[in-house]
């Protein structure tokens, strides 16, 4: 059987060797990468367990796990908070089992009310499942003018309007022009922001694997901005926001093609559009330009509760502080926004 030991987050040679694995491992993800341990730790606070099986010094299983811990939302053990992915990632059925009975132990030890693993696929037929969220992947295709042709003929006549307005995009060195579009556009939609330091340690740890783009207009005013990981030949637009000017000038559109067409450039294979709750505006947005949902599959282990929870604007308990929230000055909400966020994972 494979022993199972914790990542300390200052093992230099230990973090190396974790990401060594992560990047070989098939079933492994940006959300596996070792830096995020001390991103969980240091900017929300979060008791984190990186759990690693091997044999012979080998490693050939990871599981990084959070322990979010909140009054208004609750009590977890989760892989990952804030984290389309996550779960095992292993070689074999032996570390993944291993791996898994190990963060069951030590979610009975915690007394969590749940255990959640965020996998992509099926692990456990007998475990509750969250079903509520898809993910959306496409293969890249090697020519710039091909993946244009790929976008259906609605999607791509929005693509070119935003070029006929003479839209620019650039690659930001920090986050500010991003973070204040991104905390203008959550709180129309009346969620709180993460906090502006989240997306500047994500820059410290990642560095080029973390990048800003911004569309500009033609006088140079800022209109739409993306934060993205890269993560071997994948790209994953991952947190975005946008001026109210933007929809009439096609920005958000002209920022996603930007997106796709330097990746392409840059020999990048996978445009993976990342996690929307179906029957959403996003989820529609996101085949509108030709990508298909892929269910995920987000499964629990209930403790101290009797149905998986549901921590999200979908759920009619929220609708009320949804609507208090959108009615906030920008300033407070940004102040009060990381406060209730951390526990929302």
């Amino acid at each position: 059987m494979p022993i199972i030991e914790r990542l300390a987050p200052d093992d230099v040679s230990g973090n190396r060797a974790w990401d060594d694995f992560v990047l070989s491992c098939d079933s492994a993800s940006f959300f596996h990468r070792a830096a995020w341990q001390r991103v969980l730790r240091d900017v929300f606070k979060h008791p984190t367990h990186y759990l690693y099986a091997h044999e012979g010094g080998r490693i050939t299983g990871v599981l990084p796990l959070a322990h979010v811990k909140t009054m208004l939302f609750g009590n977890a053990l989760t892989s990952l908070p804030f984290a389309v992915y996550g779960g095992v990632a292993a070689v074999d059925e032996a570390s993944a089992a291993a791996l898994e009975a190990e963060a069951q132990r030590l979610a009975v030890e915690l007394g969590v009310e749940h255990l959640e693993l965020r996998h992509v696929s099926r692990r456990h037929q007998d475990w509750p499942l969250q079903d509520l969220y898809v993910t959306f992947r496409k293969t890249l295709a090697a020519d710039e003018e091909a993946n244009m042709l790929a976008i259906p003929r609605k999607q791509r006549a929005m693509v070119r309007k935003g070029i006929k307005n003479k839209l620019t995009s650039e690659i930001d060195a920090g986050v500010d022009r991003f973070f204040a579009l991104y905390a203008d556009n959550v709180l129309r939609h009346g969620t709180p922001a993460m906090p502006k330091r989240y997306f500047e340690r994500l820059k410290q740890e990642f560095g080029p694997d973390c990048e800003v783009l911004t569309v500009c207009g033609p006088q140079g005013q800022p209109l739409s901005s993306v934060l993205s990981f890269y993560f071997r030949d994948e790209v994953l637009p991952y947190y975005a926001g946008d001026d109210v000017a933007a929809r009439d000038l096609a920005a958000n559109d002209f920022k996603y093609w930007e997106l796709m067409r330097k990746a392409c450039a840059r020999g990048i294979k996978t445009f993976d559009y990342g996690r929307s709750k179906q029957g959403t505006g996003p989820y529609a947005f996101k085949k509108n330009w030709g990508f298909e949902p892929t269910p995920l599959h987000y499964e629990y282990q209930l403790y101290k509760r009797d149905a998986v929870p549901q921590n999200n604007p979908a759920n009619a308990k929220y609708q009320l502080m949804i609507a208090t929230w959108r009615r906030l000055p920008i300033g407070v909400a940004n102040w009060l926004g990381p406060m209730v966020v951390r526990g929302l994972g």
